[in-house]
């Protein structure tokens, strides 16, 4: 769940909200029409995931001590049942669109990698080919911080592999990020539809509880 914006809302809010999000990337991904798994944490809790979002789909627990050891490992256990190319993707990005990934995976005829700028300074996707991985890439990465996507791009390019840069996209974290996104919501893919009927339904009660929330202390 997203933990930093439950510090200004109630717990049930945040969940329902980021229930959206993931409702809307898995609509996007079928549109692909590409496989896809659903990674998940904790490991144990498959039972609980399965029931939220249905036996249909293919499921695959994290594991490791931070973000970077879960993404690596998720690339290398996907590699290592047979795919040739993989992208991960955030669960909080309301505009994803279904252009970016294909855009994403286009990519792989010319490049080696492929990321997706998050306005924060992140990334909410990331891609490579089996032959041009590199998971070194995901270590030593000042996680939550501004500079992830920099360091990425700088890694990337020491390890000589090419990178094709995706369009900017928000990601949802902050009482800031929902007051722009509870701004734009009627705008052309600024999110997707769940997430856009949320809003709508709920969006005087969670500017009130956006502007009681107390300021954030800078990161």
């Amino acid at each position: 769940m997203k933990s930093r914006l439950a510090h200004d809302l109630d717990d049930n809010t945040v969940l329902r909200l980021y229930e959206c999000m993931v409702l809307d990337t898995i609509d996007v991904l079928n549109r692909a029409a590409t496989p896809f798994r659903i990674c998940f944490d904790p490991p144990d809790a498959i039972d609980l995931v399965q029931k939220w979002l249905g036996g249909g789909y293919s499921y695959l627990p994290q594991f490791g001590g931070d973000l970077g050891e879960r993404m690596e490992q998720a690339f290398l256990r996907v590699f290592a049942d047979g795919a040739a190319e993989a992208i991960l993707i955030g669960s909080d990005i309301p505009g994803l669109a279904d252009n970016l990934i294909s855009d994403a995976f286009r990519s792989f005829a010319t490049h080696d990698a492929v990321l997706g700028p998050a306005e924060d300074g992140g990334y909410y996707l990331v891609g490579f080919k089996k032959n041009t991985f590199v998971p070194g890439i995901f270590r030593d990465m000042p996680w939550s911080t501004g500079a992830v996507f920099r360091k990425t791009v700088e890694s990337m390019h020491r390890a000589s592999r090419s990178v094709h840069v995706l369009p900017l996209c928000a990601d949802l974290d902050t009482k800031e990020d929902l007051w722009k996104l509870l701004a734009t919501r009627n705008e052309r893919a600024s999110a997707g539809a769940r997430t856009r009927r949320f809003l709508d339904q709920y969006a005087s009660s969670l500017e009130r509880a956006l502007t009681k929330a107390p300021p954030h202390q800078p990161r």
